[in-house]
């Protein structure tokens, strides 16, 4: 009989057993490992995602109407990064407003910027 060669856990250096393919001891050993090698992807992706939401709340709580003018003063009072959307429209004419989910800017003259919102009034804005 041939003897198999033991393995260790990628994780805590422990026997495994079970199939020829099995690369940790446990469950908990496996998420651990996983978490470590990709935390600081992770962390990258929180933080964006985290500058988005906020965008996200700063329109909704300066476009109380679905269309509004604001001063770039006050989005960044608001803590509002432009660096950071989540898509772009363009109309016909060339306009492209920044969308953070279905919150939208348009930069405008003078630091102004108009807000609008995906949906609402299907006229005057982009959908």
């Amino acid at each position: 009989m041939a003897k198999t060669q033991e393995r260790g856990c990628l994780e805590c250096g422990g026997k495994i057993s079970g199939r020829a393919d099995k690369k940790f001891c446990s469950d908990q050993c496996r998420v651990t490992y996983n978490n470590k090698l990709n935390r600081d992807e992770t962390t990258y992706m929180n933080n964006v995602t985290n500058i988005l939401r906020k965008n996200r709340r700063v329109l909704l709580e300066l476009n109380p109407t679905g269309k509004t003018k604001v001063n770039r003063d006050k989005l960044n009072d608001k803590g509002f990064d432009f660096n950071y959307f989540t898509s772009q429209y363009k109309t016909k004419e060339g306009t492209v407003y920044n969308f953070c989910y279905e919150q939208g800017y348009l930069p405008l003259e003078n630091n102004w910027y108009l807000l609008v919102v995906k949906g609402e009034s299907p006229k005057s804005q982009p959908q």
